[in-house]
């Protein structure tokens, strides 16, 4: 209480992790979200200003490939080659239908994999950087745990299902904190349309986010949905120099447009953030 007082006192608005979501609150009146995990965070401070169930372990599905772009963006090198693997291909949808032999860019890929969220495009990237799926994933839960992210366990670069593979609410703000000072990763993220050439012509992509054309300033991040995992939203808006993130986990399609625009509307209309 003393700890929490002096908080209070100092104007911080950092509350605990284990509260109920009523209690979480910073400002004016309780906020009420459907997903069962959920955060807000203050993207430039890192501070968390608004957090339900934030250690609650769920699985992150699409979102997972936020984790997989900025291991391959960190790698560098995107201009370089990539050529399609049988082993790629055997991956269940969505997918870009990558046929073995084709070639693409490392850059290509990128856009494939976190706009049209492509789980073939996520298995020749982790191919190409770690050699196999399962490197792959080992770097991925040492990457997370150098965040900070030590709650989280990856074993593929897609998010298919996997009760091994599961992450937190917290966990996953600063993982997608740390992805987004990323020059390419926030320029691909916050991209609408993508013009996807291939052998077999061009196809459009379109990103899955559809807070990108909807909340004034979103800048990103990435969707996801598994039955088990149900619907999962990273977004991102900035307005006037403030930036925040928002993570929604385990809730239902309606949900995740609904929570995230309470949230970050819950970021921008307090000036205590």
């Amino acid at each position: 209480m003393k700890r929490a007082f002096l908080l209070a006192c100092a104007g911080m608005v950092l509350l605990c992790r284990n509260a109920p979501a009523a209690d979480t609150t910073a400002v004016a009146g309780p906020l009420t979200v459907a997903a069962d995990g959920a955060v807000l965070m203050d993207s430039f401070s890192g501070v968390f200003l608004w957090e339900k169930n934030p250690n609650g372990r769920y699985y992150p599905a699409s979102s997972t490939k936020v984790l997989t772009a900025m291991l391959v963006i960190e790698s560098g090198h995107l201009d370089e080659p990539v050529t399609v693997a049988l082993e790629d291909t055997k991956v269940e949808p969505s997918s870009l239908d990558l046929k073995p032999g084709e070639v693409y860019t490392r850059r290509q890929l990128l856009y494939g994999l976190l706009l049209k969220s492509a789980n073939d495009v996520a298995m020749t990237l982790a191919r190409d950087n770690a050699g196999s799926v399962a490197q792959f994933a080992e770097k991925m839960t040492k990457r997370a745990a150098e965040l900070g992210a030590t709650e989280s366990h990856f074993t593929n670069p897609h998010g298919l299902h996997h009760p091994q593979h599961y992450t937190t609410a917290h966990d996953l703000g600063l993982i997608c904190r740390a992805a987004m000072q990323l020059p390419y990763l926030r320029e691909i993220v916050r991209t609408q349309t993508y013009d996807w050439i291939s052998p077999k012509g061009i196809v459009p992509l379109r990103n899955h986010n559809r807070l990108l054309a909807r909340y004034p300033g979103c800048i990103g991040l990435k969707t996801g949905y598994t039955r088990p995992a149900q619907q999962v939203l990273v977004s991102s808006a900035l307005r006037e120099g403030r930036e925040f993130l928002v993570v929604v986990l385990h809730t239902d399609r309606p949900g995740i447009w609904v929570d995230s625009t309470k949230l970050l509307d819950l970021g921008f209309a307090s000036d205590q953030f």
